[in-house]
């Protein structure tokens, strides 16, 4: 890890103080990987990865918000977490289940932390959550 990364996930764990350093020799279940990071992978190899849950490991819990905004014509937005705390950046690519129509501000998501391409906070593994039922009397 050269020392403008360094630098930067130091940046970033003062925002999120749960970020693990990702090592460079082994990955450890629960580090970061590039699966993690978001946006424009275009540049990047493209390689089948297994998930944790498919390793029989114990997956992290997903965090649940909604959307507050989406860029529909620049592919991105920021979700707004239900535990409170910052609005977090996303990208469309992230997107796994649900269509990008229906990321309208007030959809329920739940996603998965990770790390974009700068070293930022961002969510990855974004899902569309089915509308929740009226409670009936």
């Amino acid at each position: 890890m050269n020392a403008r990364q360094k630098r930067l996930f130091e940046e970033s764990l003062k925002k999120n103080p749960n970020l693990k350093m990702p090592s460079v020799d082994h990955q450890p279940p629960g580090e970061l990987t590039d699966e993690d990071l978001v946006g424009d992978k275009t540049g990047r190899p493209q390689t089948a990865s297994s998930t944790s849950a498919d390793a029989g490991d114990e997956a992290p819990a997903d965090q649940v918000g909604s959307v507050m905004t989406y860029f529909e014509e620049k592919g991105f937005g920021f979700l707004r977490p239900d535990a409170g705390g910052k609005d977090i950046f996303f990208h469309v690519s992230r997107l796994h289940q649900g269509q990008a129509t229906e990321l309208v501000p007030g959809a329920r998501v739940s996603y998965d932390l990770g790390m974009d391409r700068n070293g930022k906070i961002a969510a990855s593994s974004v899902r569309l959550l089915p509308p929740a039922e009226p409670v009936k009397a």
